[in-house]
């Protein structure tokens, strides 16, 4: 009994010298998480940035059909991973990669624009407490039901700082968000136990810049604050990457 004791704590201790190892060395690997209304290519610049620079990057194709089809698609990616790995979300990423983000391969969460939701909220519930965006208010089910940002104000609303046919071919391509991922509850916040880092967007129209900042506060998060639309991911690529890059570290 004794030595099956012995070999239990050994075996404990050791698991933990390995996640403390792990936490310490930097990362390589990078996963992106797109947000509602746009799809894994919003990423593109930024990864192209990262990967240039030697990073694995990966950019998660969630489907917008549900918080545990995002979840899954997330945490599919991340078993993929060797080592360390720094989890990005934008937008309604943020909410995906507070719940996915527990993996212990997940050295750092990076918000980007983004909704942290604590256990237990929902996009509802966040977005009850002041009056609706513009972005907000431009949101409408398609034929098929799904929730779409109006295309025609797509590019003001989401996209004011990127050329008019990139926002076009943008708001044509947007992926429609489940109605119900907006009461979906927040079973994790992965936040709590992770190093977080935040990058305010301070012209977005969508989530504006100051429930940007109560996110990043409530998070303990490194904030960096940059003079962008919602699509601050596209329009200011390198200042995002600089973050992720920070976060890496």
């Amino acid at each position: 009994m004794k030595s099956v004791l012995s070999a239990l704590v050994f075996g404990a201790a050791a698991v933990g010298a390995g996640s403390a190892a792990l936490a310490a060395e930097p990362a390589k690997n990078v996963v992106l998480v797109h947000g509602a209304f746009a799809d894994e290519t919003s990423w593109d610049k930024v990864a192209q940035i990262l990967s240039a620079k030697g990073y694995h990057v990966t950019q998660v194709a969630n489907p917008l059909t549900s918080l545990a089809d995002d979840v899954a698609a997330t945490r599919a990616a991340l078993d993929a991973q060797d080592g360390p790995t720094v989890l990005v979300g934008h937008s309604w990423g943020g909410v995906v990669i507070g719940e996915a983000g527990a993996d212990p391969k997940v050295k750092a969460l990076v918000y980007v624009s983004a909704f942290a939701p604590d256990q237990g909220e929902t996009l509802t519930k966040l977005l009850a407490g002041g009056e609706p965006s513009e972005g907000v208010k431009a949101i409408r089910p398609n034929a098929e039901g799904g929730l779409i940002l109006d295309p025609l104000q797509f590019p003001k609303l989401f996209a004011g700082d990127v050329p008019v046919a990139e926002a076009e071919a943008m708001a044509a391509q947007q992926l429609p968000s489940n109605p119900a991922n907006f009461e979906a509850v927040a079973e994790v916040a992965a936040w709590h136990d992770k190093p977080n880092f935040y990058v305010v967007t301070t012209e977005d129209l969508m989530l504006p810049a100051d429930a940007q900042r109560f996110f990043a506060g409530r998070l303990k998060a490194e904030a960096t604050e940059i003079v962008a639309s919602h699509s601050g991911l596209i329009s200011k690529a390198e200042d995002v990457a600089k973050v992720i890059e920070a976060a890496a570290q």
